[in-house]
């Protein structure tokens, strides 16, 4: 039997299920089409920053993953050219929303408990859909007038590391930056690890994975079209010198669910409703959009600024890293993480 939901969502990704979630919070059936045969829980972890966290308690689930993840207290910055510490910042500094939080959360936990608190039907798998989950490389951004991503000039290699015992280290961000180089690590919890290494290539035999940004302000559509939006990696592709790409995501499904409850709180069965109800949540899409792609813009910008100061090899900026820039790098990190992107009850 078919499924019939006024919401379709494309793809079974942080952003999708995030704002799947919200509306089931908001008792709106919605359905997520996934081209996989189950979720696709491979790969690494995130780090989620204060605005990740407030977006997870939206939705109910920020408790149960906090259970699951250490808390970072540090940041601690360290030269690859001179080999001394650059910065050691604490996190628990508040800011206009609140005190600030930094987790290392494993992709498959966040997911898995997404989709735990989603009803039974929800997310169909091995959807026959053609544009797949969608993401970077999204063909509905395309529809909607977005420019294709461009390649920054970086590459990167990121995973996690399962100790079979406890792993020892302090709860800290450690990061190193310098000669061309950005390298990292910080536990999730006793036993994982995550870590990346990015990196300027030369033409090489070998290439891990290629950071892209685009422009998110797309055409002249902006980010939806009609009753059509683009939201996650597909609204705003950034490299990961920020780590904000999967709280964005989440950013982005609180708002969503938010937005369309809010368009179809007066449903109706006349023509005339239903007409009404379109125009509402295009109007609505129309101005999340807005709203979103100054974020976007924002992180995007910044995510690829922190990049090229932290990585660069030049003697001049080197110089000016290690000794001006880099305390207000860090700081730059909790700013850009002191953003509250509001409750799903926040509805009259």
């Amino acid at each position: 039997m078919e499924e019939v939901a006024d919401i379709v969502i494309v793809g079974a990704g942080i952003a999708s299920l995030t704002t799947s979630l919200g509306l089931h919070r908001l008792e709106i059936r919605s359905l997520a089409l996934e081209s996989s045969e189950t979720l696709r829980i491979t790969g690494f972890a995130l780090t989620t920053w204060s605005n990740a966290w407030r977006a997870l308690d939206a939705v109910g689930i920020g408790h149960s993953l906090r259970q699951q993840h250490q808390l970072i207290e540090r940041t601690v910055i360290m030269s690859m050219v001179s080999g001394e510490p650059l910065s050691l910042r604490s996190l628990k500094s508040k800011g206009k929303h609140g005190e600030g939080e930094i987790r290392c959360v494993r992709r498959k936990v966040l997911l898995e408990e997404l989709e735990r608190e989603l009803p039974s039907g929800t997310i169909r798998y091995s959807s026959k859909v053609l544009i797949g989950c969608d993401g970077v490389n999204s063909v509905v951004s395309k529809c909607l007038g977005f420019k294709p991503p461009s390649f920054t000039g970086r590459s990167a290699i990121r995973g996690y590391t399962k100790f079979k015992g406890s792993h020892g280290f302090e709860p800290k961000y450690m990061l190193y930056v310098g000669k061309g180089m950005r390298s990292s690590f910080f536990p999730c919890d006793d036993r994982y690890v995550y870590w990346f290494f990015t990196w300027s290539p030369t033409p090489a035999k070998y290439l891990i994975i290629t950071a892209k940004i685009q422009a998110p302000m797309g055409g002249a559509m902006g980010c939806s079209k009609g009753n059509v939006c683009v939201a996650g990696d597909a609204l705003h592709p950034m490299t990961l010198d920020l780590g904000q790409g999967g709280c964005a995501a989440l950013e982005d499904g609180i708002v969503l669910a938010r937005c369309i409850a809010e368009a179809l709180k007066k449903t109706g069965d006349d023509d005339n409703e239903n007409r009404a109800v379109f125009e509402r949540i295009e109007m609505g899409l129309k101005k999340i959009g807005k709203e979103r792609r100054r974020r976007s813009i924002d992180l995007i910008s910044t995510a690829y600024m922190v990049g090229y100061i932290q990585q660069s090899e030049g003697k001049i900026m080197n110089f000016l890293r290690d000794k001006i820039l880099t305390s207000f790098l860090a700081g730059l990190l909790m700013k850009k993480s002191d953003f509250d992107c509001g409750k799903l009850t926040t509805i009259s």
